[in-house]
């Protein structure tokens, strides 16, 4: 609401165009659960009298029925509207808030606490200008401070209020207050962040919030609204010279107009002006600027326009118009930070949808390069990102896309990921530069055609599956049920049969212990051909000992080679050595399979069916994050 003003009732035209006039400031409150941001946000709205006596009356009835101060007012119920959060004492959803007072307008985020809830504050901060990390000065700085900290410098916002909370509950200790301020000082510096203003307060006693309080006499900066008031945010886009504007509607209503609306969301345009238009890089100028107020001289950052052109110019939803002489990048490859936002991890290969501006694309993560772990910002390695895990990733698009860096722009380098088949957003990124190789725009001859591109195309990871061990070990039975079990869920497979490659292959080759290694080595060499073309090789072959496989695992990378052990009884083992013998085939007698130190995988066929030991094969495939 609006703050309550003498001009109200002296000019009500003038009070309107001042309060029209005010610059407006988004900030959001983040921190750990139960820091008390949403008490600070009440707070706010109570002291700066911008409540009615309706709310004050519901709040003080809401107070004594739910609240968590023994009756006395709870300023949290004022934002925690969900019935979930009154009962839990707790925030869930992000929480949007309207207030105003003489010198400026504002809208205020309450972000969840909870871990759990993390994604649900990206979107609140996607749109900031400041933020408030609060602290409870009981515990100091903890590691969903360091996460919110950390997504804070991602998200690009370089004002921060260091609020030190529940000062009274340690007796408005400045030592406290120092002690905390230096430790987060510390860590802030290692995300980046610079401009940090830190306030000792008690949200529920008011100190320091609207005026200084003379229980912190060695407190002599800025009130919380004092700050909030005054803080100088530059606006880079509406500042800058460089005209963004991603087309979100062709505007056709006649034969004889043909228009492109969207917001302006970066720099201005003029009619006059030169402008391209971006994938397809053409140029032309503007001719008008039509709104439905008539036409305007110019448009600026944050105004919805539409713009005819001089020239007839292929144009689409999604694609951007922009200044000539500083367009942004054009590429389909790029380097990127994913935050994760549901259970089921991110897969690299899977294929999602991608929405950066007004366009949405096929995309998927080629590579998952590293995550970041936010207490100690060490980089690890990883094969999948589950809920609320930043990563550092290679992305990949079906089509060419317009983008800035995001650090040079939120819009036009800001995307989210949607699972294609629920529709629901399931990460946030930003885009950081292009890969080389995607820079130049002469489209399929720009495409470098190699294992992990074709694994991409497949939609998998490829690797090797070897199965080995005693006689009699039904790994062909297996290794048949397993390549079925992966087809039916849309992989691409290759079984390779140690019956098959003999009787092509190598069938020029003995018996004898130099014959048997040879035909290892070449079935070795055909499965990572196989393997580099995006496939999931599974190879069912007499290899007794460990050196031999060791010799096929090291033509594969790292994670790409798995070693399945079979035992099986001696009857098994004896029966197939007979059998064999019979058919005058000497390949397999004798050949009891030794384990190498550590397969990855064991199976013992005396207490596991041939379908108990694919299910068993699946879930460690599953886990290793090489199968979704």
């Amino acid at each position: 609401m609006a703050h309550v003003s003498d001009l109200i009732a002296e000019d009500i035209e003038l009070y309107l165009k001042v309060h029209e006039n005010k610059s407006l400031l988004r900030f959001i409150t983040c921190g750990s659960v139960d820091d008390g941001k949403s008490t600070l946000i009440g707070r706010l709205l109570y002291e700066s009298k911008m409540l009615f006596e309706d709310q004050l009356t519901q709040l003080e009835v809401d107070s004594k029925k739910v609240g968590t101060q023994a009756g006395d007012l709870d300023f949290a119920l004022l934002v925690d509207g969900l019935a979930a959060e009154r009962e839990q004492g707790i925030t869930i959803g992000v929480a949007y808030r309207f207030f105003s007072t003489d010198k400026r307008k504002f809208i205020v985020a309450d972000a969840p606490g909870h871990e759990q809830y993390t994604r649900n504050m990206i979107t609140g901060a996607s749109t900031a200008d400041v933020a408030i990390i609060l602290i409870d000065a009981r515990k100091g700085v903890l590691t969903q401070t360091r996460r919110h900290s950390y997504l804070v410098s991602l998200i690009g916002i370089r004002h921060v209020v260091l609020a030190i909370n529940k000062l009274d509950m340690v007796g408005y200790s400045e030592e406290v207050y120092n002690r905390i301020d230096h430790d987060y000082r510390v860590f802030a510096q290692k995300v980046g962040l610079r401009n940090i203003v830190t306030i000792p307060m008690s949200a529920l006693k008011g100190d320091n919030i609207i005026e200084l309080s003379r229980n912190t006499p060695w407190y002599c900066g800025d009130t919380l609204m004092g700050y909030l008031e005054t803080v100088q945010v530059e606006d880079a886009a509406e500042q800058s010279g460089v005209f963004r504007m991603p087309v979100q509607w062709v505007n056709r209503p006649n034969l004889d107009f043909r228009g492109y609306s969207g917001m302006v969301v970066r720099g201005s345009v003029k009619p006059g002006d030169p402008v391209c238009v971006l994938p397809s890089g053409k140029e032309s100028r503007v001719a008008r600027i039509v709104t439905q107020d008539g036409d305007l001289d110019r448009a600026v950052c944050g105004q919805s326009i539409t713009l005819t052109l001089t020239d007839e110019i292929d144009i689409s939803r999604g694609d951007v118009l922009a200044t000539t002489d500083s367009p942004p990048g054009v590429a389909n490859q790029f380097t990127a930070t994913v935050v994760w936002m549901i259970d089921e991890p991110l897969l690299p290969g899977k294929p999602y949808l991608m929405k950066i501006g007004t366009k949405t694309v096929t995309a998927n993560i080629s590579e998952l390069k590293h995550k970041v772990n936010v207490n100690t910002l060490e980089r690890i390695a990883a094969t999948q990102l589950e809920l609320n895990e930043i990563g550092i990733c290679n992305l990949a698009t079906d089509q060419l896309i317009a983008f800035d860096p995001y650090s040079e722009d939120r819009d036009t380098g800001g995307f989210i990921v949607i699972d294609r088949l629920t529709n629901n957003t399931v990460g946030a990124g930003m885009l950081h530069s292009a890969l080389e190789q995607s820079h130049n725009r002469a489209g399929w001859q720009t495409i470098t055609v190699n294992k992990q591109a074709r694994a991409v195309l497949k939609g998998q990871k490829p690797f090797i599956m070897w199965f080995t061990g005693s006689s009699g070990n039904s790994g062909s039975a297996i290794a048949i049920l397993l390549e079925k079990k992966l087809y039916s869920s849309g992989k691409h497979t290759y079984l390779l049969d140690e019956d098959q490659v003999r009787r092509g292959l190598s069938k020029d080759l003995g018996f004898t212990d130099a014959a048997r290694i040879e035909n290892i080595r070449r079935t070795a060499e055909v499965a990572k051909l196989m393997a580099d073309a995006g496939q999931i090789v599974l190879i069912s072959q007499s290899s007794p000992l460990p050196a031999e496989r060791k010799m096929a695992r090291e033509l594969m990378i790292q994670g790409e080679f798995f070693e399945v052990f079979i035992d099986a009884p001696v009857q098994a083992a004896e029966a197939q050595d007979l059998e064999e013998l019979q058919k005058g085939d000497r390949s397999k007698i004798h050949s009891t399979g030794k384990a190498s130190d550590n397969p990855e995988i064991r199976i013992d066929t005396a207490i596991q069916t041939p379908e108990q030991a694919v299910e068993h094969i699946i879930r460690y495939l599953t886990q290793a994050g090489v199968l979704s």
